[in-house]
């Protein structure tokens, strides 16, 4: 697929366009840039948090082909004061409401714990990220990202609108997509190659 951002040859339907973002950013992965990539991407990465000096940072665990944000936090040793958090996401069900998901403090250590996702997380005290790094599968210039579709950090960062949010994404994978009303959109999207500041 060869689709740019700014044609209409992406597909319209939701679930049509993550298949397609997962194809696009399996092939790119597989290519000699991407190495490179993860590189940069870290590099700039590191310059935006000593800009924002935060006090603590949300992670999350990397799904396949997703830029690894905790393998990077635990190399980079941004602060040893700074507190690192990962996400426990609750599966909905008839007598619990929506789905929904929670930030708990991580001592770096590999995790023995799973979500209902059935995705490491860490089992320390609940805690609020001052900034939180969020995975893109897609995104556009206007900072709204697509995840795969749960809902889950939409929600949460509906519940706590004062939170620093850093979408990283591949460049490969800016998309246009219709944006819905649960869409939360980026304080900022980071890419291999730019800051997006909408």
């Amino acid at each position: 697929m060869n689709a740019s951002p700014t044609d209409n040859t992406w597909p319209h339907e939701r679930n049509e366009l993550r298949r397609a973002l997962r194809a696009r950013r399996r092939e790119w992965m597989a290519g000699p840039d991407a190495r490179l990539a993860e590189d940069r991407l870290g590099e700039q990465l590191q310059g935006l948090l000593r800009q924002l000096e935060p006090l603590s940072l949300g992670l999350y665990w990397a799904l396949e082909g997703e830029f690894n944000a905790a393998d990077w936090a635990l190399a980079h040793k941004l602060d040893v004061s700074l507190q690192l958090a990962l996400p426990f996401a609750r599966k909905a069900g008839p007598d619990r409401g929506p789905a929904r998901m929670s930030f708990h403090r991580w001592d770096g250590r590999t995790p023995t714990e799973k979500d209902e996702c059935d995705i490491p997380t860490a089992t320390g005290a609940v805690l609020v990220p001052e900034v939180l790094l969020v995975p893109c599968l897609g995104f556009t210039r206007e900072g709204y990202r697509l995840g795969y579709g749960g809902g889950y950090f939409d929600r949460w960062l509906e519940a706590h609108p004062g939170v620093t949010t850093i979408g990283l994404a591949w460049s490969c994978c800016e998309a246009a997509f219709e944006v819905q009303p649960h869409d939360q959109p980026m304080t900022i999207v980071l890419t291999e190659n730019e800051l997006i500041a909408p």
